[in-house]
């Protein structure tokens, strides 16, 4: 009964998720004007743009949903966990071991798993990139960068999983009554170390950062920050446009050592390939790319910097750049990546915890197939992955709350700085070049966005009575 009940819930999940999505489609295809808010800053074609692009990813998301919610069934009933275990169990046997040793077994089960997952994955990934995006404008990837970007993912998610794995399995094995404090302790130190060590050393392994040259916009970003204390120690460009046109800017580190990081794709006049012509002072000159070599030489890349300066998208100018920063700093301000990480910490040890109070129940995991063997990371991943399903489900609803929330309060924060037209107008710059679409059906949006729709943010800074301006 237990099983059937994991797995019709999934059913309902999937269809209450795909009735949302179905939703937002009419939207997309009814919606076929300019919203009156709109009409004077958003153009005809730029609107039709954006609502082709979101009907191809809805329908692409479709097919997905589908695909993925029949594999995971399959999975389930044709009892592919047990039969994934016993393969790995038989692999371990040709590398001179026995299922004695669980930690390796499992590490085993685990790279199996993650093989299969990147296989089945992998078309609808492509599919996605030069079908989808390239269609539309955003892609930026051969498929030679693509497949080496994906290898290196793999690797480095590898070597970030497998140990963890390995240390949780050990700590539950090991740690008695106790064990959810210690296993909880121990992702909390990790995942402070990779908040860390991921955009210092992991991020530059994808993509290419540079500081940002001086110049007005530095200049400007330097004052925004000590103007508000905010301890701003480096600031840099990542080379994002080699990838996709997508825009973004972001910010990391830990008490005084503070770092911002800028998408190329996000600044006015900005040449991804490095060019030294520019004149503007906003303007800043990225290092060259890695390239791939090709047997057509130099002639290949200056019509590749051609295309590039022709396909490149609107960006920001200095005072709308420096106004979406003035939002990001908001969210320092307010403290809201802390207060992620404390609720994020939070669930897991509660999480833990509730593992430990079921971990010994033989019939759950026997449901499941698991007969005679009930190995650790078997228990984790039943509990973790099904068990919680419906509580999963509501945390993430309450999240996407809390999250828009969030973007509300820095969006007010940057009004509150006089940076109100500057971030409405950069929004809408930002809107046109990725494309978003700015009309949502509100149970579409309530489920499923972590930021407000555009109208919503811009109709809401409206009404915002700045403490200076």
């Amino acid at each position: 009964m237990l099983f059937e009940s994991v797995l019709g819930f999934s059913w309902v999940v999937y269809l209450w998720e795909s009735y949302l999505s179905k939703r937002q489609h009419s939207i997309y295809v009814n919606v076929q004007s300019v919203p009156k808010e709109l009409t004077s800053v958003i153009d005809q074609s730029t609107f039709d743009k954006s609502r082709r692009y979101a009907l191809d990813k809805s329908t692409y998301g479709f097919w997905n949903g589908l695909y993925s919610q029949i594999e995971s069934t399959a999975i389930l009933w044709l009892g592919g966990l047990p039969f994934l275990w016993a393969a790995s169990g038989v692999v371990l046997g040709k590398l001179g071991y026995t299922s004695e040793h669980e930690i390796l077994h499992s590490l085993v089960f685990t790279l199996l798993g993650s093989v299969f997952g990147l296989v089945t994955e992998l078309p609808w990934s492509l599919y996605f990139t030069f079908v989808v995006e390239e269609r539309h404008g955003f892609n930026k990837m051969t498929l030679g960068f693509f497949l080496k970007d994906l290898v290196k993912k793999t690797l480095v998610s590898q070597a970030i999983s497998l140990p963890l794995t390995a240390l949780i399995i050990y700590v539950v094995k090991v740690g008695g009554d106790y064990f959810f404090v210690y296993a909880w302790l121990l992702v909390l130190c990790i995942s402070m170390v990779l908040l860390h060590i991921y955009p210092e050393f992991i991020a530059p392994l994808f993509d290419k950062y540079s500081p940002l040259p001086d110049g007005e916009l530095k200049t400007k970003i330097n004052e925004l920050a000590q103007s508000l204390d905010f301890p701003l120690q480096k600031l840099y460009v990542v080379e994002g446009s080699k990838r996709s046109a997508h825009s973004n800017a972001y910010m990391y580190g830990f008490h005084k050592n503070k770092r911002i990081v800028l998408f190329d794709t996000l600044l006015e006049d900005y040449t991804p390939v490095g060019r030294t012509d520019q004149t503007n002072s906003d303007s800043t000159e990225v290092p060259e790319s890695d390239r791939e070599e090709t047997n057509s030489g130099k002639g290949e890349d200056v019509n590749k910097k051609d295309k590039d300066c022709e396909t490149k998208k609107i960006g920001c100018n200095t005072e709308e750049v420096v106004a979406v920063l003035g939002h990001e700093l908001g969210h320092w301000k307010f403290s809201h990546m802390l207060k992620n990480i404390v609720i994020m910490q939070g669930s897991i040890l509660f999480s833990f915890f509730v593992f430990g109070q079921l971990m010994n129940n033989t019939q759950i995991f026997a449901a499941f197939g698991f007969m005679d063997q009930q190995p650790i990371l078997i228990r984790l991943y039943i509990v973790f992955s099904f068990i919680f399903s419906p509580i999963n489900e509501i945390e993430s609803f309450l999240m996407h709350i809390l999250s828009r929330r969030f973007e509300f309060q820095a969006d007010e924060f940057a009004v509150n700085l006089g940076k109100r037209e500057k971030l409405k107008s950069a929004l809408l710059k930002l809107f046109k070049d990725n494309l978003a679409f700015p009309v949502a059906d509100w149970m579409y949006s309530a489920r499923h966005y972590s930021h407000p729709p555009l109208l919503e943010r811009l109709r809401a800074m409206d009404l915002y009575k700045p403490k200076q301006e």
